[in-house]
C-alpha cells in the first residue's frame, strides 16, 4: 500500500463533548472522531493525532505530567499513553478488558493511571504505565462506572464515580505488593434523609420463644444465599438514594460530590460519613441553586465552582456547613464541564452544543469563547471549484459552515431546516443545499463572512437525497426517492430555472455524471431498485445521455424531457450494488452483498437499443473492497484515482488503471457508521469526509511517492486546463449572482399566493353545478407547499382552463340540463305507485364512477368487517380461556340462593375437580397414617393389660369431653371429621406437619362438599316453589281475565347469582344495535318466511273449524266462565215505546226482564266473590310456601355459618403449620447461609494468614537487609578515622565534623507553586525519591567546593573525603528509604494482621451464630402451638408474669404440709355439704313459690269455666240428659233403638244396592245403543255441519219477516216462563223464610237456662 502513497491529516473539525482535559496549562486535548485534537488556549492554534489503533474511546489527560492517554475502539483494546508536546508514545497498555474501557484516570503523584472496563469483567486495574505492568487489579467491582479520579494528594486514594453510587479505593502497598480494599458511600436518600442500613438479625437465646416463631433476616425469609443475596436485599428493602453526577477531591483529601436532585455533599473517605452541604428542598435554600443539578465541580482556593443546567456558572464559599455563593457568571448558553488549569490560572468550560469557553479570575471576569465548532453531525463537505482555499460543510442541524486551508471556520449561515445534500457548483461562487423537505437552496459564498441565501425551487415532497452538478456546470441534477430526476440550469442569469424532468424505474440509491467535452454531451448514471423493488440495493443501472447545449423546446407542457433529446439506456447486473460511479465508458459500482468493488464496461453503440431494452453487464474486474459497508466509490476530478469510503470508517484511494493496490486511512469511528460522504478538490490532491454519527470533518491530503508523482502533475494540469476553461463563464455569470437579492420567505411565497387567490377568485364566480365537476381534481390539489411539478401541472390546467372556457360553459351548461331533467324524474318517480317506481340506481348515469366509489365502500366495509373480526376473536379467544380456566375446570360451579321476601343470600362452595396429584398426595398419606395407628394400638394393646378397665373406661371418657376442645375445630361435631388426623400434640416433624396439611384440607373439601349437596337440594326446592308460584299467578291471571281487572302479580325469578350460566350466554334482548346479516343469512332469512307462507297457504280453509267458531265460540260445551259474559237482552218495545205507552202485558213481561237480570247479576256477583277468594287463596298458598322456603333457607344459612367457622378453624391450623414449616426452611436457610459465611471466612481466615506469614517473611528478610545497610551505615562512621590514619588528629577532628555537616535543601519552586494552587503541599510520592538524592547530592557540591577545605589541608586528601562523605551521603539516604519501606511493610502487616483478628472474630460470631440458632431451631420444634376451643366468656391468659418467689419462705415438714392439708380438705368437704343444703332449701322454696302460683292460676281458670257453663244454652234433649239419674237404662235403651235403626238401615241398604245394580245394567245397555247412534251421529256430523252452515248462511240471505215474527213469539214465550218461574220461586222463599222465623221463634221458647234447672 505504501509503494503508491500516502494520506495524510491536514485538520479536523468537529466537538462531541465525550471529554475534555488540559494537558499542559495553556492547552487542552479533546477526542474529534478517530483523532484528539490539541487546542491552545491563547493562540487557538490546534494540532491533531491520529489514534494509531481503530477509533478513540476514551480520554484522559495529566496537565501536570503533560501526559495523556486513551483507549482505542476494537475487541480487547488498548490503552495508549503518550506526551505532550512531543506526541510520542510512551506506552501501549494491554490489559484484560474483552469490549471498552468505561473510564480512564491519570495520578499527579507519579506514573499511575487508573481504568475500568466494560462487560463483562467489569475490572478496576491501576497500572503503572512507564512499565506497562499493572500493580494491581480488582474485578467484578467496576460495575455501572463513569468516571475514576485519583486523589491529588494521595495517588493511593481511587474515586469511583458510578451511575448510582459512589465508591474509594484504598490501594494498599507493602513494598512492590499492592491491594485494591472498596469503601462504599452510603448516599442519603432522595429526601436528604440517611438511611440506616441493612443489618441482618442477631439471634440470642431467650428463655420463651416469641408467639409467632423465630425472627429471622430478611435473606433467610426470602430464601437468597451467596455474595449478592445481601447486595439485592438491600437494594428492594432500603429507599432510593440520591443519583451523584459530579465528584471534586478537596485540599483535606474529603470529596464534594454533586447530584441530579440538586443536593450537594461532602464526603469523609476516612470514616465514611456523609453530610448535606446543600439541601434544595428546604425552606432556606439558596434560590440561584435550587434549579442546578450540579453537573460539574471543580476546586478554587477561594471555594468552589459549580455548574448545572442553567447558563450560569457560580462560585461557592463554603465554611462549615455554611455556603455562600460569591460570584456568578452568566453564559448564553448550559456548560456541562467545569475544570481548571494545572497552574490553577485559566478556569475552562465546555457545552453540549459545541462551545469552548476560558475565564482568568485573578485577571478579569470576561468569560471569553474559545472555540465555537458547533456539534452535530456533518452531512457533506466540498471544496468551492471557484475559490480552492473555501471549504463548505452542511450539518443535518442545517448549519451551512466555510472553512478556510487551516480549519479555521470564516464564516457560517443557519437555514433553520434538516440538511441532507451539498453540491458546489463549478461556474460560479455558490452551493446547492438539498433539505429533508424537498427544497433545494442556492448559498451565494462571496462573502465569505456572510454566505447568503440568494434562490430556492421545491421539487419534492420527500428529502432530497442527491445532489451533484456535472463537470462544466451546464446542469444541477436531483434525485429522490419519488424515482424523480430534475434537471436545474446551473446558471445564476437563468435564474436556476428547472429545465425538465425525467423519471427512473423505482426509488433512486446513487447518481453520478460524466461530461463528455469533445461530444458535448453529459451522461447520467443512476442506480435504481427497480419499480417493484423495495430492497436497499439496486440492479438497475439507468444512464441519460442529453446534450450540454440549450435544450429548446425539449420538455412536455407538465415539464418532462422529451424521448428525441433526452437518451434513456437500461442496464442490469446479477448482483444488488448500492452504489455506482460513472467514468468515461466504465463504471465503478460497490457491491454490499458480495463486499468488493466492481468495474464494468459500458457499450460504445447504444444507438441501436430501445429505452425499453435491457442490456446484462458483467463486471470487468472485481476487488477486495470495505468489509464494513455500505461503502461508496468516487472518481477524482481527472479520471485518475478511485476514492471510496464505508461504514468501517476507512478512506481507500487506489488508482483506476490497477485497483489491486490502494492505500487507506482510518479518518472515523467504525463503532458510529464509518464515513458518510467523500470530496475530492479541484487538483485531486486533496479529500474531505464527514463521518455518519461521530460528527467529524476530516480534512487529507494526498502524497504520491515517487514514479506516481507523475500523475500528480496531470491532475495539477488538469485543473489548470478547467481553471482556464471556467474563467470566461465565471466572469459573466458570477456578477449576475452578486447582484441576486437575498431570498426572503414572503416575496415568492406572496407571488404564489397572488396567483392562487386568482385561480379561487375565478373559480368562485363558477356556477354550482360545477362544483360537481371540479370536485376530484380539487381533491388532488395539495393544501400548502406545492412542489415544482404541481405548480407547472396547475399552470397547465389553467391554461386549459382559459383554451377551452367557451367548450366547458357549453357542456356545464349541458350537463346542468341534464341533471335537472333527471332530478324532475327523480321527484316524480317518488311519487308514483310502488309497481311502478324504479329504483334509485336506475337513474345512475356515470356507472364506473358508481362502481368505484362502491368499491372504495366495499373496500372500507371489508376493512373494518375485518378488523371487527380479528377483534371478535380475540375477545372470543379470551371468552374460551377465561371460560376454561374459571368455568369448565370448576367441578362445582359458583352460585347462591337468595331468600323469597328478603335480602338474605346464600352462597355455596366452588370446587375445582382434586387433580391427580393431590388424591395421590392424600392416599399415600393416608395408607401412612394406618400404619402409624395400627402399630400404635398394636403397642397400646401390650400395655393395656397392666391397667384396669376402669381406668380405661375413665380415660375414654375424659378424652370424649375433651377432644372437642383439642381438637381445635367444630368438624368432629358436625360429621365430617378425618379418622387419620394427627393429635396436634404429636406433631414433631415437618414431615407430620405436611401430611396433617394435607388431611386438613381433605377435611375442608368434604365439608365444603356435603354442604354443597345440601346447597342443591335447597336450590332445587327453590326451583320448584318458582315452577308452583309461575303456575298459581298463571291461574290467578286467567281469572282476573275473566274478571276483567288488573292486578300487578308478584313473580319471583331466578338471578343471576342464582343461574350464573346465564352471564355465559348473550340474549338476543341485551344487544341494541341492529344485528347485522350477511348475504347469506338475509337469503336463508327469506327462503323461512317463504316456507312459512307455504306452510300457511297449504293449511287452506277448515269448514269444520269455521263452522264451530261460528256456532259454540269455537267450543263444544258452555263452561261456568261463561256466565260473566252472559247478558238478557231487553224487550223490544222497552226501545221502541215510552213506558206510558207500554200494556199490561208488555209490564210484565218487563217485570220478568228486570228479574233474570237481577238474578243474573246476583249470579255473576257469587262467582265473582267465589273468583276473589280462589285468587286470595292462591295468594296466600304463595306467600305460606315461600316463607317455609325462606326458613329453610335460614336453617341452611345456619348451617353454612357452623361450616364457616370449622373451615376457617380448619384453615387457621392450616396457616399455623404451614407457618411453622416456613419457619423451619427459614431456620434451614439460615442455617446454610451461615455455614456459607463461615467456610468462606474460613478460606479467607487461611488465605490472610498465609498472607500474614508471607509478609511476616518478608518483613524479616527485608529487616535483616535493612539491619546491614545500618550496620554498613555504623561502619562508615566508625572507619572514618581509620581512612585518615595519615592526617593529623587535630585535622581529623575538623574533618570529622565537616564529615557529620549536611546541607539543607531548598524546596524547588516550579511555575505551578501559587497562591491559587489548593493542592500545593502535595506528598512526596515514592517514584519522586531519587530525585529527592540528586537534590541532596547536587547541594553536597556546594560543600566540596574548594574554597571550603580547612587550612593546611592537602588537596588529595580532601577530594579522598569528599568521596567518602558523598558515600557516607548515599549510605544515610539509603537508610532512610528502606527505613520507610520498612515502615510501609510493618503498617501493611499490621492492617492484614487485624484483617486476621477480624476474619477470627467473624469466624467465633458465625460459630456462636449457628449454635444460637440450632438451639433455638431444637426448642422451636418441640415448643408446638396448639389451638384449643374456648368457650364464650373464657379467655387465655398470659403466665410470662407466674414466677415464684421464695425469698419469704419457711421450711416444714412433710407431715404438716399434709395433715394442714386434710384439715382444709375436710373443711372443704363441711362447707360443700352446707352449700348442698342450702341450695336444697332454696331449691324447695322456690318449688312452692311455683306450686302456688300454678294453683293460682288453676282457681282463675276454673272460674272462667264456671262463668261459660253458666252462660251455656242447653237443648230439651240435653236437659232431659242432665235431669235423668238412671243413665244406664237410657243408654242401653238408645243402644236397642240404634241397632234395630242400623238392621234396618242395612236391609234397605241391600235393596237400594240391587236396585242400582239393575238400573246401572239398563243404563249400560242404553248407554251402548246411545254409543252405536253417536257412531252414526259422529259420522254423518261432518256433512250435517256444512249442510247447517249452508242452510244458514241460506236463511240469512233470504230470511222473511214471518221467520222473525215466529222467532220473537218464541222468545217472548221463554220471556214470560222464565218470569213466572221466578215468581214462583220468590213465593217459595218468602215462605220458607217464614217458616225459619217460625221454627227459631219456637226453638227459643223451648230452651231454658241452667239456672232455671238448678232451681228447679
Amino acid at each position: 500500500m505504501d509503494e503508491i502513497g500516502s494520506l495524510e491529516v491536514r485538520w479536523v473539525q468537529g466537538f462531541t463533548n465525550k471529554s475534555i482535559e488540559f494537558v499542559d496549562n495553556k492547552t487542552v486535548c479533546y477526542t474529534c472522531g478517530s483523532h484528539i485534537c490539541f487546542l491552545n488556549l491563547e493562540t487557538t492554534k490546534r494540532s491533531v493525532l491520529q489514534s494509531p489503533g481503530r477509533g478513540i474511546g476514551v480520554l484522559t489527560a495529566n496537565g501536570n505530567n503533560k501526559t495523556f492517554a486513551f483507549s482505542e475502539e476494537k475487541l480487547s483494546p488498548s490503552i495508549f499513553v503518550y506526551n505532550f508536546p512531543e506526541l510520542q508514545l510512551n506506552n501501549e497498555l494491554k490489559g484484560t478488558a474483552q469490549l471498552d474501557y468505561t473510564s480512564l484516570t491519570l495520578s499527579d503523584g507519579g506514573p499511575y493511571l487508573g481504568c475500568c472496563s466494560s462487560l463483562p469483567d467489569h475490572t478496576i486495574t491501576v497500572w503503572n504505565w512507564e512499565n506497562a505492568e499493572p500493580i494491581c487489579t480488582q474485578p467484578q467491582a467496576g460495575q455501572n462506572v463513569i468516571s475514576l479520579v485519583f486523589n491529588p494528594l494521595n495517588w493511593l486514594q481511587l474515586c469511583a464515580l458510578g451511575t448510582t453510587s459512589l465508591t474509594v479505593w484504598a490501594i494498599e502497598k507493602s513494598a512492590s505488593f499492592h491491594v485494591l480494599k472498596p469503601s462504599v458511600i452510603e448516599l442519603p436518600a432522595t429526601d436528604g434523609s440517611f438511611v440506616e442500613t441493612l443489618v441482618p438479625t442477631s439471634h440470642t437465646v431467650r428463655d420463651k420463644l416469641p408467639y409467632f416463631g423465630l425472627e429471622m433476616p430478611p435473606s433467610a425469609i426470602s430464601g437468597l444465599k451467596g455474595d449478592k443475596a445481601e447486595s439485592i436485599l438491600t437494594k428492594l428493602c432500603t429507599k432510593a438514594r440520591l443519583t451523584p453526577t459530579a465528584i471534586c477531591w478537596t485540599a483535606t483529601s474529603e470529596l464534594y460530590v454533586g447530584c441530579a436532585e440538586g443536593f450537594l455533599l461532602l464526603v469523609d473517605p476516612e470514616s465514611l460519613s456523609v453530610s448535606v452541604l446543600f439541601n434544595p428542598t428546604t425552606v432556606d435554600a439558596i434560590p440561584v441553586l435550587r434549579q442546578s443539578n450540579f453537573q460539574g465541580l471543580t476546586l478554587y482556593k477561594n471555594g468552589l465552582i459549580v455548574v448545572g443546567k442553567e447558563s450560569a456558572v457560580h462560585c461557592l464559599q463554603i465554611k462549615a456547613s455554611q455556603i455562600d455563593v460569591t460570584q456568578t457568571w452568566q453564559l448564553e448558553r448550559p456548560v456541562t464541564t467545569v475544570m481548571y488549569s494545572p497552574d490553577y490560572e485559566t478556569l475552562l468550560l465546555s457545552s453540549n452544543t459545541g462551545q469552548i469557553y476560558m475565564l482568568n479570575p485573578t485577571q478579569s471576569d470576561k468569560i471569553v469563547k474559545v472555540l465555537d465548532v458547533l456539534s452535530g453531525n456533518f452531512v457533506a463537505a466540498a471544496l468551492s471549484l471557484i475559490d480552492k482555499d473555501i471549504c463548505v460543510s452542511v450539518r443535518d442541524s442545517g448549519e451551512l459552515q466555510l472553512w478556510s486551508p487551516d480549519g479555521i471556520c470564516v464564516g457560517s449561515l443557519s437555514l433553520q431546516a434538516e440538511l441532507t445534500s451539498l453540491a458546489c457548483c463549478p461556474i460560479a461562487k455558490y452551493a446547492a443545499v438539498g433539505t429533508a423537505s424537498g427544497n433545494v437552496l442556492f448559498i451565494d459564498l462571496n462573502k465569505q463572512q456572510q454566505p447568503r441565501l440568494v434562490h430556492q425551487v421545491h421539487l419534492y415532497q420527500t428529502p432530497v437525497d442527491h445532489l451533484l452538478f456535472d463537470q462544466e456546470g451546464h446542469y444541477l441534477l436531483t434525485g429522490a426517492a419519488d424515482s424523480h430526476i430534475y434537471f436545474l440550469d446551473a446558471k445564476p442569469s437563468k435564474m436556476f430555472s428547472v429545465i425538465g424532468y425525467t423519471v427512473v424505474p423505482g426509488p433512486i440509491l446513487s447518481l453520478s455524471t460524466q461530461c463528455i467535452r469533445d461530444c458535448e454531451q453529459v451522461k447520467v448514471l443512476a442506480v435504481c431498485t427497480g419499480h417493484k423493488g423495495k430492497r436497499h440495493d439496486g440492479s438497475l443501472l439507468t444512464v441519460l445521455s442529453l446534450p450540454a447545449r440549450d435544450l429548446p423546446d425539449c420538455v412536455d407542457l407538465h415539464g418532462c424531457l422529451s424521448t428525441h433529446i433526452l437518451k434513456v439506456s437500461t442496464y442490469k447486473v446479477d448482483h444488488p450494488l448500492k452504489s455506482c460511479v460513472l467514468g468515461v465508458s466504465e463504471v465503478f459500482a460497490f457491491c454490499h452483498k458480495k463486499k468488493t468493488l466492481l468495474r464494468f464496461q459500458l457499450p460504445q453503440d447504444t444507438d441501436g437499443l430501445s429505452s425499453h431494452q435491457v442490456v446484462q453487464l458483467k463486471p470487468e474486474q472485481e476487488v477486495r473492497g470495505h468489509p464494513l459497508g455500505p461503502a461508496s466509490p468516487l472518481l477524482s476530478p481527472h479520471q485518475l484515482w478511485l476514492a471510496s469510503v464505508g461504514g468501517d470508517g476507512l478512506l481507500c484511494i487506489r488508482e483506476t488503471a490497477s485497483m489491486e493496490r490502494y492505500i487507506e486511512l482510518q479518518c472515523h469511528s467504525c463503532r458510529l457508521g464509518g464515513v458518510r460522504s467523500v470530496s475530492f478538490s479541484a487538483d485531486s490532491q486533496t479529500l474531505f469526509t464527514a463521518g455518519l454519527r461521530d460528527g467529524s470533518l476530516v480534512c487529507t491530503d494526498l502524497r504520491i511517492k515517487g514514479v506516481k508523482s507523475g500523475k500528480v502533475n496531470e491532475a495539477n494540469k488538469y485543473s489548470q486546463s478547467v481553471d482556464h476553461f471556467f474563467k470566461n463563464i465565471f466572469n459573466a455569470e458570477n456578477p449576475v449572482l452578486i447582484a441576486l437579492p437575498e431570498w426572503r420567505q414572503g416575496s415568492p411565497a406572496g407571488t404564489e399566493k397572488t396567483e392562487e387567490n386568482e385561480v379561487s377568485g375565478e373559480e368562485e364566480t363558477v356556477d354550482v353545478t360545477e362544483q360537481d365537476d371540479n370536485y376530484n381534481s380539487l381533491l388532488c390539489v395539495p393544501l400548502s407547499h406545492p412542489t415544482w411539478l404541481e405548480r407547472r401541472r396547475e399552470a397547465v390546467i389553467k391554461e386549459e382552463n382559459e383554451q377551452y372556457l367557451e367548450t366547458k360553459k357549453y357542456l356545464r351548461k349541458t350537463v346542468k340540463e341534464l341533471r335537472d331533467t333527471i332530478q324532475e324524474m327523480m321527484r316524480e318517480n317518488e311519487t308514483l305507485p310502488d309497481i311502478e317506481r324504479l329504483e334509485q340506481q336506475k337513474f345512475n348515469l356515470d356507472v364506473e364512477e358508481q362502481r368505484r366509489l362502491e368499491d372504495m365502500v366495499q373496500q372500507e366495509v371489508s376493512r373494518v368487517q375485518n378488523e371487527v373480526e380479528w377483534e371478535i376473536l380475540a375477545k372470543c379467544y379470551l371468552r374460551d380461556v377465561l371460560k376454561r380456566e374459571f368455568w369448565d375446570s370448576m367441578k362445582v360451579k359458583g352460585k347462591a340462593v337468595k331468600a323469597f321476601h328478603s335480602e338474605h343470600e346464600v352462597k355455596n362452595y366452588p370446587l375445582k375437580e382434586r387433580t391427580e396429584k393431590e388424591m395421590e398426595d392424600l392416599r399415600r398419606v393416608q395408607n401412612m397414617r394406618t400404619f402409624e395407628i395400627a402399630a400404635c394400638t398394636s403397642s397400646l394393646k401390650k400395655s393395656s393389660n397392666t391397667t384396669s378397665a376402669k381406668k380405661e373406661e375413665e380415660r375414654e371418657e375424659g378424652h370424649k369431653a375433651d377432644t372437642a376442645a383439642l381438637t381445635g375445630s367444630f368438624s368432629a361435631q358436625l360429621g365430617y371429621s378425618n379418622p387419620w388426623i394427627y393429635d396436634q400434640f404429636s406433631l414433631q416433624t415437618t414431615e407430620q406437619r405436611i401430611a396433617q396439611t394435607i388431611l386438613l384440607q381433605d377435611v375442608i373439601y368434604r365439608i365444603k362438599t356435603a354442604f354443597n349437596t345440601d346447597f342443591e337440594a335447597v336450590h332445587r326446592q327453590k326451583v320448584q316453589e318458582l315452577n308452583r308460584v309461575r303456575d298459581r299467578n298463571r291461574h290467578i291471571r286467567k281469572i282476573l281475565l275473566e274478571l276483567d281487572m288488573s292486578e300487578d302479580l308478584w313473580e319471583p325469578s331466578l338471578t343471576v347469582s342464582e343461574q350464573p350460566e346465564k352471564l355465559l350466554t348473550v340474549d338476543d334482548s341485551e344487544i341494541k344495535a341492529e344485528k347485522y346479516l350477511t348475504p347469506e343469512q338475509k337469503k336463508e332469512e327469506e327462503r323461512k318466511k317463504l316456507e312459512e307462507q307455504k306452510r300457511a297457504a297449504a293449511k287452506g280453509d277448515n269448514v269444520r273449524d269455521r263452522a264451530l267458531d261460528d256456532m259454540m265460540d269455537g267450543v263444544l260445551e258452555v263452561k261456568k266462565e261463561d256466565i260473566l259474559r252472559m247478558e238478557i237482552p231487553p224487550p223490544e218495545f222497552v226501545l221502541t215505546k215510552p213506558d206510558i205507552h207500554w200494556s199490561e202485558e208488555e209490564k210484565k213481561v218487563y217485570k220478568e226482564y228486570e228479574k233474570k237480570t237481577n238474578d243474573l247479576s246476583e249470579e255473576k256477583e257469587k262467582y265473582k266473590k267465589s273468583m276473589e277468594t280462589e285468587i286470595k287463596k292462591l295468594q296466600a298458598s304463595t306467600r305460606e310456601a315461600t316463607e317455609r322456603f325462606d326458613e329453610t333457607l335460614t336453617k341452611l344459612f345456619e348451617k353454612k355459618v357452623k361450616c364457616e367457622m370449622a373451615i376457617y378453624q380448619e384453615e387457621l391450623k392450616i396457616t399455623y403449620l404451614v407457618y411453622t414449616v416456613l419457619i423451619e426452611d427459614e431456620m434451614r436457610c439460615r442455617e446454610l447461609e451461615l455455614k456459607l459465611k463461615l467456610e468462606k471466612t474460613l478460606a479467607y481466615k487461611d488465605e490472610i494468614g498465609e498472607e500474614v506469614k508471607r509478609h511476616e517473611e518478608e518483613v524479616e528478610l527485608f529487616h535483616e537487609t535493612y539491619d546491614s545497610i545500618v550496620a554498613e551505615d555504623k561502619v562508615l562512621d566508625k572507619e572514618f578515622r581509620k581512612e585518615f590514619f595519615d592526617v593529623p588528629s587535630h585535622m581529623v577532628d575538623q574533618l570529622y565534623k565537616l564529615f557529620k555537616r549536611r546541607p539543607r535543601v531548598q524546596k524547588m519552586r516550579t511555575q505551578t507553586d501559587n497562591n491559587s494552587n489548593p493542592f500545593k503541599d502535595q506528598r512526596l510520592c515514592g517514584s519522586l525519591a531519587p530525585d529527592a538524592l540528586g537534590k541532596i547530592l547536587k547541594a553536597m557540591e556546594e560543600l566540596d567546593a574548594p574554597e571550603n577545605i580547612p587550612e593546611g589541608l592537602n588537596p588529595s586528601i580532601w577530594e579522598r573525603f569528599c568521596l567518602v562523605r558523598r558515600t557516607k551521603v548515599e549510605s544515610e539516604k539509603k537508610v532512610k528509604v528502606k527505613a520507610l519501606t520498612l515502615a510501609e511493610m510493618h503498617a501493611f502487616l499490621q492492617t492484614t494482621r487485624d484483617e486476621d483478628n477480624a476474619a477470627q472474630q467473624e469466624i467465633k460470631n458465625l460459630s456462636d451464630g449457628l449454635e444460637r440458632l440450632h438451639k433455638d431451631k431444637n426448642r422451636f420444634l418441640t415448643d408446638i402451638m396448639v389451638q384449643v376451643l374456648l368457650k364464650q366468656g373464657q379467655v387465655e391468659m398470659s403466665t410470662t408474669d407466674l414466677t415464684a418467689d421464695y425469698t419469704d419462705a419457711v421450711l416444714h415438714h412433710r407431715s404438716v404440709v399434709e395433715d394442714l392439708n386434710r384439715t382444709i380438705r375436710t373443711l372443704g368437704e363441711q362447707k360443700i355439704a352446707s352449700m348442698v343444703e342450702c341450695k336444697d332449701f332454696r331449691k324447695g322454696i322456690i318449688q312452692l313459690q311455683w306450686e302456688h302460683r300454678m294453683m293460682g292460676m288453676q282457681i282463675k281458670d276454673l272460674n272462667n269455666k264456671a262463668r261459660d257453663i253458666q252462660m251455656l244454652r242447653l237443648s230439651e234433649e240435653q236437659q232431659d240428659y242432665l235431669n235423668k239419674t238412671d243413665r244406664d237404662s237410657r243408654v242401653s235403651k238408645q243402644v236397642s233403638i240404634l241397632e234395630k235403626t242400623i238392621a234396618f238401615q242395612e236391609k234397605t241398604h241391600l235393596q237400594n244396592v240391587q236396585h242400582r245394580i239393575k238400573k246401572i245394567e239398563q243404563l249400560n245397555r242404553q248407554a251402548a245403543i246411545k254409543a252405536e247412534k253417536n257412531a252414526i251421529v259422529e259420522e254423518q256430523l261432518p256433512n250435517m255441519q256444512v249442510t247447517v252452515a249452508e242452510r244458514r248462511h241460506i236463511y240469512k240471505a233470504i230470511a222473511s219477516e214471518e221467520n222473525q215474527a215466529a222467532k220473537t213469539e218464541e222468545h217472548y214465550r221463554e220471556i214470560v216462563q222464565r218470569k213466572n218461574l221466578e215468581d214462583f220461586a220468590k213465593q217459595l222463599a218468602e215462605d220458607l223464610a217464614f217458616l225459619w222465623a217460625e221454627v227459631d221463634r219456637l226453638r227459643m221458647k223451648n230452651f231454658p237456662s241452667l239456672d232455671q234447672l238448678k232451681h228447679n
